[in-house]
């Protein structure tokens, strides 16, 4: 199955299904902050789109109230995301880990993590 592609809000409320739970879209707009807190039938719109990609799910109904919930993972739905970033790029990494140690996002320990990772992965790949 391919995910889908999300927009900024509906990664938005996909990380208020991750974060809470099962939801309905009141309570996913309240998750929203106040300040920023877009209108409920904007929320309403974006959840049904959700539901239409198959990004989130009906899960039950409550009165008249029906509640949502993701479909679709955080590691996934990041997945998809680091994978269009680096289509932009032709799919080279070289030009995102620059930015990231030249913008001091990237730390040692990041480093290091990285370092175990790459060598659990060739363990894996080693023929026995």
């Amino acid at each position: 199955m391919t995910l889908p592609k999300l927009t900024k809000l509906e990664h938005q409320i996909m990380e208020a299904l991750w974060n809470r739970g099962a939801s309905s879209v009141r309570e996913i707009q309240e998750a929203f902050p106040e300040k920023d807190r877009p209108a409920y039938t904007t929320v309403q719109t974006m959840v049904y789109r959700l539901e239409a990609k198959k990004a989130i799910k009906r899960v039950k109904k409550i009165g008249n109230a029906h509640v949502f919930a993701a479909a679709i993972s955080r590691s996934a739905a990041q997945r998809r995301l680091i994978d269009e970033l680096l289509s932009f790029f032709g799919g080279r990494i070289q030009p995102v880990v620059a930015h990231l140690i030249e913008s001091g996002k990237l730390t040692l320990d990041d480093v290091d993590e990285a370092k175990r990772a790459l060598r659990k992965l060739a363990r894996k790949d080693k023929p026995k």
